[in-house]
C-alpha cells in the first residue's frame, strides 16, 4: 500500500531524512517511534506530499507521490491524515467539519455526506456532539472528530502524526481506543507515536528512527521482546521509555 524508496530531504543545508526505505502492506499497522527531532513527522508527511522530498520515490497504492503528473489533491483525498493539533475548522460545527471535504472534493450530496458523517461520529462516540463547534469539545473529543473526518473520505490508508501528543493524559486513552479498533478492523495504518503500549497492542511492525535515518524496521515481537538484539540507540531509547 505504501512504498518508501531511498527518500532523503533537506531544509537548506540541514539533512532531515537520509536514504529512508520501508513499505507498509495493505491491512498492516506500522508504528514509527524515536527521539524528538529524528525525522518521524517529516517522514509521515512525505507520504501524501505535504513535505516534498529531494531524493527517492514514494508510492501509495501504486501512485507516485513525487511525479509531476500525480494529482496530489486527489491522492490526499484517499489518504487519511490525523495531525497533532486536530486541524478542525473552528468556525464550522463538527458535522460541517465532517461534510465539507466530502461535498467539495468527493462530490457527495449534502444529505449523503451528513449521513456518513453521523455514522462515523457515532463510531467514535460523538453522536451527540454533531451540532457543537470544536471549541466546545475537549481535546480528546476534537481528536476523535478529526479521525471521524478522515474516515468519512473512505481512505485507503490512515496516517497519524503523534495524535495524542497535544492531549491531557486523561484524554489519551479515548483516542487510542478508537485507533485500536481501526487496527483490529484491518485499516492500513502508519502511526508516529510515543505510546509504546499502543505499539505493543496493535502494531505489526515497529520502525525506529534517529537523526533522520531508519535504524530499525522489525516486527513488534522482535522490537520489544529482544531488546538485547537492538541497536545501541534503540536500546537506549527503549530503556528510557519502558521504565515508565
Amino acid at each position: 500500500m505504501i512504498e518508501i524508496n531511498n527518500v532523503s530531504k533537506q531544509y537548506g543545508t540541514f539533512q532531515v531524512l537520509t536514504d529512508c526505505s520501508t513499505e507498509v502492506a495493505k491491512g498492516e499497522v506500522v508504528v514509527v517511534c524515536g527521539p524528538s527531532g529524528s525525522g518521524k513527522s517529516t517522514l509521515i508527511k512525505t507520504i501524501n506530499g505535504l513535505e516534498p522530498i529531494n531524493k527517492g520515490d514514494i508510492r501509495v497504492n501504486g501512485t507516485s507521490v513525487c511525479s509531476p503528473k500525480t494529482n496530489l489533491s486527489q491522492l490526499r483525498s484517499k489518504v487519511g491524515m490525523v495531525f497533532q493539533n486536530f486541524e478542525l475548522f473552528p468556525h464550522l460545527s463538527i458535522i460541517e467539519n465532517l461534510t465539507i471535504a466530502q461535498i467539495k472534493v468527493l462530490g457527495r450530496k449534502r444529505n449523503e455526506a451528513e449521513d456518513k458523517g453521523r455514522t462515523y461520529l457515532d463510531r467514535v462516540g460523538l453522536k451527540d456532539q454533531a451540532a457543537k463547534y470544536p471549541a466546545q469539545l475537549s481535546g480528546g473529543q476534537q481528536q476523535r472528530a478529526a479521525i471521524a473526518r478522515a474516515l468519512c473520505m473512505d481512505p485507503i490508508c490512515m496516517l497519524f502524526d503523534e495524535p495524542t501528543s497535544a492531549l491531557d493524559p486523561e484524554m489519551v486513552n479515548e483516542v487510542l481506543d478508537v485507533m485500536v479498533q481501526l487496527a483490529r478492523e484491518g485499516t492500513t495504518m502508519m502511526c508516529v507515536t510515543h505510546e509504546m503500549g499502543f505499539a505493543r497492542k496493535v502494531a505489526d511492525r515497529v520502525i525506529f528512527m534517529d537523526a533522520g535515518r531508519i535504524i530499525e524496521d522489525t516486527s513488534k515481537a522482535e522490537f520489544f521482546g529482544n531488546i538485547e538484539g537492538r541497536t545501541d540507540r534503540a536500546r537506549q531509547f527503549l530503556s528510557r521509555i519502558l521504565q515508565h
